[in-house]
């Protein structure tokens, strides 16, 4: 079965990339709301998860944060990290940046060692506040799955316009603060091969990635059930010889097999 989070708050749950993680969804908690519909998305596709409900309010995301914070620091655990992820798209709530404002706030109070991260597709980016709100966190976790805009319309799936180009800019403009993340796979879907792993792929995300000159890489691989079914995960062997042209070129990066 795919996913979907409570919402406001769901967890903590332990991250393959970020330990003990507080999860924070600011999309509803009875469906999808997401600005991409990739083939591999843990929560389904964006037709079958339609929501019924309103986004949470910033009003509401503040006190069930300050509340569970309370609760974790009475009882534990500590987390590592709270995360901006869920249900879809986080950082397309209208009050995203305002929100940002609030965890972090919260954050310096209960846990002050505790980071701040969020995962984004990169879409909003060109939102002024939702740029200088991501220039906040402590890890703005961007996804980049590859540089090829056919690619990206056949396995992301973004559902307004999306140029690739103009997201590479964007991310270089964060000058460091930000952290690439990309999914790496194999399989077919609606009959076409949809792997991301050869040479064509990586070897123009790679000169991207130099171009970004991000803090950070993280590559990943399918670990849960998808809604195509004709998808497979890459090979440890296959993520670690990405990772280390990476490090080769001097970039930090980590793999989650």
């Amino acid at each position: 079965m795919t996913v979907i989070y409570p919402s406001p708050i769901f967890g903590p749950v332990h991250s393959r990339r970020l330990g003990v993680s507080l999860g924070i969804n600011l999309l509803p908690a009875d469906g999808k709301f997401c600005s991409f519909d990739c083939i591999y998305c843990e929560c389904g596709f964006n037709k079958d998860r339609r929501s019924t409900k309103k986004l949470p309010t910033r009003q509401e995301v503040q006190s069930a944060l300050r509340a569970k914070l309370q609760e974790m620091k009475a009882n534990g655990p500590s987390p590592d990290v709270l995360t901006f992820a869920g249900n879809g798209e986080p950082t397309a709530h209208p009050q995203f940046a305002e929100i940002i404002d609030d965890t972090l706030a919260l954050r310096d109070e209960f846990f002050p060692n505790a980071k701040v991260s969020v995962l984004t597709n990169g879409t909003m980016l060109g939102r002024d506040n939702v740029f200088a709100a991501l220039l906040k966190v402590d890890n703005n976790i961007v996804k980049l799955d590859t540089v090829n805009q056919v690619y990206i319309e056949a396995v992301d799936r973004p559902t307004s316009k999306y140029d690739v180009k103009q997201v590479i800019e964007r991310m270089k403009a964060f000058e460091g603060h930000c952290i690439v993340q990309t999914m790496f796979m194999h399989g077919t879907f609606d009959g076409k091969d949809v792997g991301n792993l050869s040479d064509q792929y990586v070897e123009p995300w790679l000169e991207a990635v130099k171009y970004i000159a991000p803090s950070k890489v993280m590559i990943y691989t399918i670990d849960r059930e998808t809604p195509a079914h004709h998808l497979q995960k890459a090979t440890h062997q296959e993520l670690d010889a990405i990772i280390d042209r990476l490090t080769a070129m001097g970039i930090s990066a980590t793999a989650s097999y």
